[in-house]
Formats: C-alpha cells, sequence, structure tokens
C-alpha cells in the first residue's frame, strides 16, 4: 500500500480519534476558533487513476445513502482526504445527488478537490443527455469528474454513437472523462473495454473472492495497458447464503490479534494490487468510516498466510456467492430473467442486511419477469453455474422474501 500523504500508523489513528470518541474529533466544529486545540488528521493516501493524470483518494465515498441528512459526514470524509465521490442519478430517487449538491452550496470551495463521479441509468444520447443535465443541477455543479453508463452487462450497450457523444459532452465541459459501472460479466467487459481506445474508467465488482482468477487478472491487465483507471466495489464479497466455516472464525481472529477487523483486511487485500486506484465503499455513518479510513492510513500489510486464508475461504464458500458470470446462467434459462440482478438484491438483504435497498432493486424489475421467477425452470443453469449455486432455491427465495 502506497505511503503517500501519510505517515500515520492504524493504532495512532485510533488513538487519537477512536478513543476519544468520534464526538471529541467532531465537536471542536461548533467552537469558536482561538477554543479549539490544534490537531493534525491523517490524510487518506491517493493513486493515479489510469492514464488521466488525475490523482483520486484510495477510498471512495459510495453515495447509496441519506446524504441530504449526513452533511456531516461528508464534512469528516473531506477533512480526512476522502476526496473521491461516487453518486447515480437513481441512488434514492435523486436523493443522494441533492444532498451532495446541498453540501457543495454551503462549501463551493471544495467542489475542485472532490474527484465527483455519478451514472447514467440511460443508453441512448437523447437520454444521457437529460439525465447528465438533471445531474449537474442536482449536484449544484458545472462539471462531472467521471460519468459513468450504469451497471454495463455487455460492451454493445455503449458504440460508436455513444463515443460522439462523450466527444461533445467533453468539448462543452460537462464531463472530463467517461466510463461504465458494472456487475455482471465483468471480466468480459473490461477486456472489451480495453479495445475501445475512449474509455477513461471502470468500476467493477472486484473484492478476495475474484481478485485472483486468471480471467480477472488478464482482464484487469488488459485495462492498465490501456491506461483505464479502475475502481473497486462490492469489496467485502458478501454472497447470498451466509455461512460460517472454522476457516472464516480462524480469520476474524489472526486479524483481530494483528489489531484490525477481517472487514479491514478485505480492503488491505484489495489496496494490495497498485493497479487499483480506489475502492468504493458504502459508509452511512461516522462508525464505518472511521474505520475504514483507518485500513487506509495503516502501513500494515497482509501476509502470504493472510492471502492463503481469504483464498481457502472463498473456495469453501464459493458455492454461496454470484461471480457475476450471467452470460453463463441467463443463457441458459428460456424465459429471460436477470438472474444476477436477482443474486445482488439477495446479497443486499442477506449480506448486507440492507432490507429497504434490496427490496426496491427487486421491485424495480418490470412485473411480468417477477410474476414467473419462482415458476421457471433453472435445472439448466444450475448445471452450467462454474460456482455450483443453487439457482432454483435462491430465485424462489428472492421471490418470497422480495417481493
Amino acid at each position: 500500500m502506497p505511503d503517500t500523504n501519510t505517515r500515520w500508523s492504524r493504532r495512532k489513528f485510533l488513538k487519537t480519534v477512536g478513543t476519544a470518541g468520534m464526538g471529541a474529533v467532531l465537536a471542536g466544529q461548533n467552537r469558536p476558533a482561538a477554543a479549539q486545540q490544534p490537531r493534525t488528521l491523517p490524510r487518506v493516501p491517493t493513486r493515479p487513476f489510469g492514464k488521466t493524470g488525475q490523482q483520486v483518494s484510495i477510498l471512495s465515498l459510495g453515495g447509496m445513502f441519506d446524504i441530504p441528512n449526513n452533511q456531516l459526514l461528508l464534512k469528516q470524509a473531506f477533512k480526512w482526504g476522502v476526496t473521491y465521490w461516487d453518486t447515480a442519478d437513481c441512488y434514492g430517487g435523486g436523493t443522494s445527488e441533492k444532498g451532495i449538491g446541498r453540501y457543495f452550496s454551503k462549501h463551493p470551495d471544495h467542489r475542485k478537490q472532490i474527484f465527483l463521479v455519478t451514472k447514467s441509468d440511460a443508453r441512448d444520447p437523447k437520454g444521457m443527455t437529460r439525465l447528465l443535465n438533471r445531474s449537474l443541477k442536482r449536484l449544484n455543479t458545472d462539471y462531472i469528474d467521471l460519468y459513468f453508463i450504469h451497471g454495463l452487462k455487455r460492451i454493445r450497450e455503449i458504440n460508436e454513437n455513444t463515443r460522439k457523444w462523450v466527444l461533445d459532452a467533453k468539448a462543452a465541459g460537462k464531463i472530463r472523462f467517461f466510463g461504465f459501472s458494472t456487475h455482471s460479466n465483468m471480466e468480459k467487459c473490461l477486456l472489451d473495454a480495453a479495445k475501445l481506445g475512449w474509455i477513461d474508467g471502470i468500476m467493477l465488482t472486484y473484492n478476495y473472492r475474484l481478485m485472483h482468477s486468471a480471467r480477472m487478472k488478464a482482464a484487469v491487465n488488459a485495462c492498465v495497458k490501456a491506461g483505464i483507471g479502475l475502481t473497486a466495489m462490492k469489496t467485502q464479497g458478501g454472497g447470498q447464503i451466509r455461512t460460517t466455516t472454522e476457516t472464516e472464525l480462524k480469520l476474524a481472529g489472526r486479524f483481530l490479534k494483528r489489531g484490525f477487523t477481517d472487514g479491514q483486511a478485505k480492503l488491505k487485500a484489495i489496496w494490495e494490487n497498485p493497479h487499483i486506484a480506489g475502492i468504493c465503499s458504502q459508509m452511512p455513518n461516522l462508525t464505518l468510516l472511521m474505520s475504514n479510513v483507518a485500513a487506509a492510513v495503516d502501513k500494515t500489510r497482509l501476509t502470504e498466510n493472510d492471502t492463503r486464508l481469504f483464498r481457502q475461504y472463498a473456495a469453501e464458500t464459493e458455492s454461496g456467492y454470484c461471480a457475476g458470470c450471467t452470460d453463463i446462467c441467463e443463457g441458459a434459462v428460456e424465459n429471460a430473467v436477470p438472474i444476477g440482478d436477482v443474486m445482488r438484491c439477495l446479497m443486499y438483504h442477506r449480506s448486507y442486511g440492507d432490507f429497504d435497498r434490496a427490496a426496491t432493486l427487486y421491485r424495480s424489475l418490470p412485473a411480468e419477469i417477477r410474476s414467473r421467477i419462482a415458476a421457471l425452470d433453472y435445472s439448466a443453469a444450475e448445471l452450467k453455474c462454474p460456482r455450483n449455486l443453487a439457482i432454483s432455491r435462491l430465485m424462489k427465495d428472492a421471490a418470497e422474501i422480495l417481493a
């Protein structure tokens, strides 16, 4: 992990911030300047974002939470150097973008120091223009640093018309860089994007379960050679089935003895790859923000045994984790059903405990698709699944739990 911007150890961070309590750090904001004690806070390190020439914080603030009512969290993230902020036109029905816009209206001088990302659910140029203009208004800004197509599943969703739109939007000063996010068929999307020559950045599902596969390594390397900046998301590697193994308990105990949690260790595993510019993490409260910042500024590296145990645990529990290779399973079912999207909903529900988001995403599927999810035959998809997921049972679970 890089040493840039900080000489803080994890223990010093926690001693300064955690032991005294977050309230002690924040209390000074309401006191006259003369009454405040001088305090030097740690700053999250930065890394180059592909060939853009832009440095970004290795920890990115994911915007899928109640940002309008968490303005203090944004301010604290900024103070600690979490200056890569991610949102989307659809998050919270637009409230995420509006919340960031509210922050910029109060702190306009911070805008140029924030690397701002938002995303479009539209694919056609006309729809993208409409959503981009709406996002600019909501975010109270004249430009977006990185504009993503949201949830790309196949590279054919973008084409020459997209490229022309990107060139026009850049020329107008409305966006600086362009790319896409992807939860499905990530490796193929990355490999195809690397051949295009006009993709600046990609946000992909990337964690200790996926990062060591030959296909993922090849896809990441192709993007590195193409100068594409990479951001990891879904970094905790939660699955659709909750499992507890002896290896998992051994991992948790091992990391606690070394002074950090298994969640922090999962972030560190990703930062070990210098080609991943940043990690996008949902941090809806100050406790989680502090924990992730502590992991980012801590220089302790994972050992070979740590990595071995992670890989062992991933192998033991792979049948409970959807790797996003949806072209395989979805192509085996006669009546088209977005199996990967449903698996993602289950992950939010069972692994993240984010019941509202899981239900909202599931109910956003067309009603005619939801009506037949539980009744379809998924046996062919199960036979083709490289991770041996119990797709039939999981799809029925989703229909019962999330309907």
